[in-house]
């Protein structure tokens, strides 16, 4: 057994070895110049959810088991169930999102 007393940690300052950096400037735009975060990605801004809920009015969930072939989807299909799951899975969720853009082209074709 290690009869040692516990050492104090002690945060990292220039005279205990750790290095020291400048600042990272921000970049600055002239007004109205910002560069626009996530502007062409069509997903922005739609939850997890509202795909879920699209996806299951539009295909129904008999197809949409049938199009992501995920348990939550074929048996007892359910919002919640759907998302617990897909939070946990990115393949799985990255079908949602797939089959979700799929969705909005094809409703933008019809119209």
């Amino acid at each position: 057994m290690n009869s040692a007393p516990p050492t104090e940690h002690k945060p990292p300052t220039e005279s205990n070895g750790a290095h020291t950096t400048e600042p990272v400037p921000t970049p600055t735009y002239p007004a109205g110049a910002a560069p626009a975060k996530q502007a062409r990605n069509p997903l922005h801004g739609i939850t997890l959810e509202a795909m879920v809920v699209g996806l299951a009015v539009y295909f129904g969930w008999d197809e949409l088991g049938r199009q992501i072939p995920i348990r939550c989807f074929q048996i007892d299909p359910s919002v919640g169930s759907s998302l617990k799951f897909l939070r946990k899975t990115p393949w799985a969720r990255e079908k949602v999102e797939s089959l979700y853009l799929f969705m909005l082209r094809e409703r933008r074709r019809n119209a």
